[in-house]
């Protein structure tokens, strides 16, 4: 290989791998938008076909269940009192076919004339590539509530940082 062809096929995996963060970018950031909007078609597109969503309560496993969880209470009351789920940017690596982001979650309720945060979580998200692109196959959300759960979350996301 010469050297060009070998700087063009560094620079192509290059691209590849910010595309790939970016796909992971735009799917983490649609969730918020989607379970406000109440549009369960598309928080349901995010997992795949049998991703699990871990709340901390029992999990909801296979995206159509994920994806119903915007027709249920108490989150058709937050939607209907207006509400804001936000999104950090996480920090993500990839590995091939799989990626794992880290970040935090925040939930917000309207309180009338001001804003309350109902849940401040960690999360980290296990996600696969598919044929229709990256999915979501787990989803670890913790409150951060000064247990420990929530810190190992965090701290085993960034840990190859170190």
């Amino acid at each position: 290989m010469s050297e060009i062809e070998a700087r063009f096929a560094a620079l192509e995996a290059r691209i590849a791998g910010l595309e790939d963060q970016l796909a992971i970018y735009q799917l983490i950031a649609t969730y918020g938008p989607s379970v406000d909007s109440r549009t369960g078609s598309v928080t349901t597109s995010l997992w795949a076909e049998d991703g699990v969503y871990d709340f901390g309560r029992d999990p909801l496993v296979g995206a159509e269940k994920v994806g119903s969880l915007v027709n249920i209470e108490p989150h058709i009351h937050y939607v209907a009192d207006g509400c804001a789920h936000v999104l950090s940017m996480p920090y993500v690596t990839v590995d091939g076919d799989t990626a794992v982001a880290t970040g935090y979650s925040r939930v917000y309720l309207n309180q009338g004339d001001h804003w309350r945060v109902e849940r401040a979580s960690a999360n980290r998200w296990e996600l696969v590539r598919t044929p229709e692109g990256w999915r979501v196959r787990n989803r670890i959300n913790r409150l951060l509530n000064g247990q420990p759960e929530a810190r190992e979350l965090l701290s085993n996301g960034v840990k190859g940082k170190a």
